[in-house]
């Protein structure tokens, strides 16, 4: 008998079993993967207190960094004197926006809040009035059972949207005590920024030295990785609050000029909201449009007017704000944007997620270019 004929099994079976082998450890890779990042998910989602003050703190002495080391320079004094520095002017800015802006801010928002009845008894009576058949065509559907559970499907769908996006809301039910560690959490900030501020050098200056259980390439390329995301985090943040404030003060004018009702207040907070890509956007159509439809003397012409005053603001975001103060760096498309927004937000459960989606996936961008380019050989 030869050795062919004493083979256990034939080429094309080995090729087969070769085949599903590889399948199953892709599968229990795969498994793994996704199972770690659910574990992840969940560790972060149950640490977000103490996780989140220390992010936010970190976020802002990376940012605040350039401005310590020039105080240090120009003022001639040491490092802990320049954070005092730093802390006493930005108590001074706190001061003078708190009374010169947030008197007419607080006024027009609690008026907005309690105007909102009134706006919606309007848009009620504007259908009601002018589409009498749609209100009947509504009445009709709702009283078929199958209609009137998906409209109750989709209404708990968007409570449960609404309670991922805005954690502030649902936090706001569980009392005082939710109150009081939120406020701990929040006036812990500056005592970890403080700190955070006195280090010199840049966070992973010393990295290496603690992996040097690695190889000396993967060492470097974990520093490199490090480096990248400290690198978009900084430029992301710093970029998109100074993007989101001059938005701000572009709406605030805008709405104001053409006559919107809280134009000012609400100009400002989708300004701020944009630190999150598109949700400004789309929160202020959501708003403004309605409110310039159905406010006293409202209609078509100013919708077409805040429709405008929006438009400029995005054109000049597009084509000037981003360009010349972010420039390329995330390297993402608007709908890779989108997804990721969407993604990390269910991920991390919160505003959390939605907040920091586009330096995270920039970063997964960044290591699966680095693995292609080094480790699998694929040049762009």
């Amino acid at each position: 008998m030869g050795a062919d004929d004493r083979t256990f099994l034939t080429h094309t079976q080995r090729r087969v079993v070769g085949f599903a082998l590889t399948l199953l450890a892709l599968v229990a890779a795969a498994a793994l993967l996704i199972g770690g990042f659910v574990v992840m998910s969940r560790l972060l989602g149950y640490f977000s207190g103490v996780l989140w003050p220390l992010a936010v703190a970190g976020v802002l002495a990376l940012i605040l960094r350039p401005v310590i080391e020039l105080c240090e320079q120009r003022l001639k004094v040491r490092r802990p004197i320049a954070v005092v520095v730093l802390y006493g002017l930005f108590l001074l800015a706190v001061a003078g926006v708190l009374i010169l802006l947030v008197p007419p801010l607080v006024d027009q928002l609690l008026n907005f809040i309690s105007y909102a009845p009134t706006l919606w008894q309007n848009a009620t009576a504007y259908v009601t009035r002018n589409y009498p058949e749609w209100i009947a065509m509504v009445q009709r559907q709702l009283e078929n059972p199958t209609i009137k559970q998906v409209v109750d499907s989709l209404t708990a769908e968007l409570q449960s949207l609404l309670s991922q996006a805005l954690p502030s809301l649902k936090a706001a039910g569980v009392g005082a005590l939710g109150v009081f560690a939120f406020v701990t959490h929040l006036a812990i900030v500056p005592i970890y920024l403080f700190f955070f501020l006195l280090s010199r050098g840049t966070p992973t200056a010393n990295l290496a030295e603690h992996l040097t259980f690695l190889g000396s390439s993967v060492r470097q390329d974990v520093v490199f990785l490090a480096d990248e995301f400290i690198a978009i985090v900084v430029s992301f943040f710093r970029g998109q609050l100074l993007i989101g404030l001059i938005m701000g003060v572009l709406m605030a004018i805008g709405f104001s000029l053409v006559g919107l009702r809280f134009g000012l207040a609400l100009g400002l907070l989708l300004g701020v909201l944009n630190i999150v890509p598109y949700l400004g956007t789309i929160l202020g159509l959501a708003i403004t449009i309605p409110l310039a439809f159905f406010q006293p003397g409202g209609g078509w012409q100013l919708v077409g007017l805040v429709l405008l005053v929006m438009i400029i603001v995005q054109n000049i975001e597009g084509w000037f704000l981003t360009p010349k103060i972010m420039g390329d760096r995330t390297g993402l498309h608007p709908v890779t944007i989108i997804v990721a927004i969407f993604f990390w937000g269910t991920a991390f459960n919160g505003l959390l997620g939605m907040v920091l989606a586009i330096p995270l996936t920039a970063f997964f961008v960044t290591l699966w270019r680095l693995l292609r380019r080094k480790y699998f050989n694929v040049t762009e």
